[in-house]
């Protein structure tokens, strides 16, 4: 987590730290991580099936907290995203602070689930 909009520093920074875990495990066992060209990733958890990247922001949307969730949910199920509280997927939300995220994890490179994120944080 990083407190600021540099999106581009953050991806770039967990693309090396994955890179050196890959060559961790690489280097250890002789194996690579399991990528299948149509899926991407495989995982123990289906959710997490492609890439697995979950893009998220923590932003402030009072207007929001005065239209209510519901309303919140719907906006962002149009815009690809998924709303949750700051405290974690079944933490609760307290304030006015939301962690919006993108809500597609298979099908989709990094780079656009990222930029899925961007945009419609921007919007």
């Amino acid at each position: 987590m990083e407190k600021g909009g540099d999106v581009l520093g953050v991806f770039k920074r967990l693309a090396k730290g994955i890179s050196a875990v890959g060559d961790s495990v690489k280097e250890e066992s002789g194996k690579d991580f399991c990528l299948d060209e149509k899926y991407g990733y495989i995982h123990s958890c289906p959710t997490n099936l492609g890439t697995g990247m979950r893009a998220s922001v923590h932003i402030d949307l009072p207007g929001w907290t005065k239209e209510g969730v519901d309303k919140l949910k719907a906006r962002c199920e149009e815009l690809a995203l998924q709303p949750r509280g700051t405290r974690g997927e079944s933490g609760g939300q307290t304030g006015h602070t939301y962690d919006i995220s993108n809500k597609h994890r298979l099908g989709y490179s990094e780079v656009q689930l990222v930029q899925t994120m961007i945009d419609g944080v921007n919007t």
